[in-house]
């Protein structure tokens, strides 16, 4: 989800560059059709169904020529590969897609952001900003504010995470609201799925339970009006944080164990908190600094962009 949103300022530039909205051809789990979902620039989105285990439709020999047949019906005049793989190279040509733009065949895995801005400015000619927007009907926004009390201010809690490494302790989210609050009068807003029901449960049981909201029970798409009402996104580097980005939220991301560099400089709007003893260089894959997080600069970062 958060790579899905990375993207959307490329997406949208070839969109505007060639005046016509385009399909996209994604994953399941990148959450497009509920992302994109107001967005006038998506014609279609097609799913990629590959998986861990080579069980889908799109995997193996079998898999390879489905997509190869699915793709010439659309009869597409242009396809934009943000891979290097040398499979899909082969399945828009077998397609026959006469104009294939792709990342250079066989290349290692390196800066997402970057790797997709060189590729698109080379094709466009042109400077194509990292900052990524989700569109969103106005008429949704304006539905979602009336839910708001003023004189609160409202905290989208990002407390998931995809690995355990990259998750700050719920019970240092817990203390860090209640102090928030302390200071500031403030609404929270957990953004996590059903999968989290014991975090949920142990911020709804605590002394700030009263003033929560859970996401579990709604979908991306109907979360999504909420998130862009608030006044901030405070939590760790996940799929809620691009969203939140996106959505125009100042964002402060806890990156513990994911690279600063790839997905918390692409956008104006994420502030970052890495462990203590490291810089934005050294805190990638691997740091493992969950514990190294210092909550007085998390709670001071936070009071400040709030203020």
């Amino acid at each position: 989800m958060g790579d899905m949103i990375i993207y959307l300022p490329y997406i949208h530039a070839i969109s505007k560059r060639y005046k016509t909205s385009i399909s996209l051809l994604v994953k399941n789990n990148a959450r497009a059709n509920e992302l994109l979902a107001d967005d006038n620039h998506i014609d279609e989105i097609l799913t990629l169904d590959r998986t861990i285990t080579k069980s889908g439709s799109h995997d193996g020999i079998k898999g390879f020529f489905k997509l190869v047949e699915e793709l010439k019906l659309k009869k597409y005049d242009r396809v934009f590969i943000f891979s290097s793989s040398l499979r899909y190279f082969l399945i828009a040509k077998i397609a026959g897609i006469k104009n294939i733009f792709q990342y250079p065949l066989f290349r290692k895995k390196d800066n997402i952001v970057l790797s997709a801005k060189v590729f698109t400015e080379e094709i466009l000619n042109k400077v194509v900003s990292t900052q990524p927007v989700i569109y969103l009907d106005k008429n949704k926004i304006e539905q979602a504010n009336k839910s708001f009390i003023k004189q609160y201010k409202h905290i989208c809690l990002g407390f998931s995470a995809s690995g355990p490494t990259k998750r700050w302790d719920i019970e240092n989210y817990i203390k860090l609201c209640e102090k928030i609050n302390s200071k500031l009068p403030c609404k929270f807003y957990l953004a996590g799925d059903k999968n989290e029901k014991d975090c949920i449960k142990k911020i709804k049981n605590s002394k700030i339970g009263s003033e929560c909201f859970s996401f579990s029970e709604l979908s991306v798409k109907e979360a999504m009006p909420i998130i862009k009402n608030c006044d901030l996104y405070l939590g760790n580097d996940t799929g809620w944080l691009h969203i939140s980005s996106a959505l125009g939220l100042k964002s402060l991301a806890l990156f513990m164990d994911s690279p600063v560099l790839a997905y918390g400089k692409y956008s104006e709007n994420i502030y970052t908190i890495i462990p203590e003893g490291e810089t934005e260089e050294t805190t990638t894959h691997d740091t493992l600094g969950m514990k190294r997080i210092s909550f007085d600069k998390v709670f001071n970062k936070a009071i400040e962009l709030l203020n």
